[in-house]
């Protein structure tokens, strides 16, 4: 689970769900699956920087599972996984 990406400022490091084998049990090819919309948050920045120079932290943190729009973010890919580089602001909820 570990990466090496440090995301900078307001934005979070996603790892997405895993793609569910439909309700009769067929598993659809990978081109075919609509990706999941919901992910573990493995890395965040430190906040964005308002107007006087403070930072303010985001409100998610690491491990926080959430909730985003299907089209949210850049792709990243790793080696051993793809990974979903969002803004905080492309977050649209946390899953509990």
């Amino acid at each position: 689970m570990a990466t090496k990406i440090k995301p900078l400022g307001d934005r979070v490091v996603v790892q997405r769900a895993k793609a569910q084998t439909s309700k009769g049990g067929i598993l659809l090819p990978d081109s075919a699956q609509e990706k999941p919309r919901e992910g573990t948050i493995i890395a965040a920045g430190p906040g964005k920087m308002n107007e006087n120079g403070q930072v303010e932290p985001i409100s998610v943190k690491v491990g926080d599972r959430v909730l985003f729009g299907a089209y949210a973010g850049t792709e990243v890919k790793d080696s051993e996984e793809d990974y979903l580089i969002l803004s905080e602001s492309d977050i649209l909820g946390i899953l509990s």
